[in-house]
């Protein structure tokens, strides 16, 4: 249930907020990155005091739930799919360029020479897609090739070669050495370390 609540509460951010001028267009902004919650509430909190509510209608961080190995254990996380970029819908014009321009922590927009472009609604509906996929994303650091030892599971204390990944089951196959043949075995992420 919290997996479609978080889905939802997505949809729902990244849903236009029906602006009164149909001018009003997805751009995106480039921030300093590790600030993307910072600035995006600074932007918040300045669009609301300086009354440019008419203008601008949503700052977006494109996030996507994922599942990460760490320490021999699986956790949930949360990943910014474009670290360093903020996606805001808005009318474009010198108020509402300069609110943004100016809000601590922004860099500038994203676009051809000084003016900023729009990112057009496929681009839009294709991050909204990403980011709502509903299967979390495995996120490991292993590598094609990669010597690893094996930890649990019948073959424990054995040494093998990376010969695949599937980040979409949190699988990996390891090529272990049995009898002096290279035999192809599937290990869960947790089952494998690196050497």
């Amino acid at each position: 249930m919290d997996q479609q609540k978080i889905a939802e509460e997505k949809k729902e951010a990244l849903k236009t907020n029906v602006p009164t001028d149909a001018s009003a267009k997805w751009y995106v902004i480039h921030i300093q990155t590790g600030y993307e919650q910072r600035v995006k509430q600074a932007l918040e909190q300045r669009v609301k005091s300086l009354g440019v509510e008419d203008k601008i209608f949503n700052v977006v961080i494109p996030t996507r739930e994922i599942v990460v190995v760490k320490k021999g254990k699986k956790t949930k996380a949360t990943e910014k799919v474009f670290p360093g970029y903020i996606l805001v819908k808005m009318v474009l014009n010198d108020d509402s360029w300069l609110v943004v321009r100016t809000t601590e922590g922004v860099t500038g927009f994203v676009g051809a020479g000084l003016k900023p472009t729009a990112i057009s609604e496929k681009e839009v509906d294709a991050i909204m897609k990403f980011v709502e996929q509903e299967q979390p994303k495995f996120k490991t650091k292993f590598s094609v090739g990669e010597a690893v030892k094996i930890t649990e599971g019948p073959f424990t204390d054995f040494l093998g070669t990376v010969e695949a990944i599937d980040e979409q089951r949190g699988k990996v196959k390891v090529l272990v050495s049995i009898f002096d043949r290279e035999t192809p075995v599937e290990l869960d992420f947790l089952q494998v370390q690196k050497l």
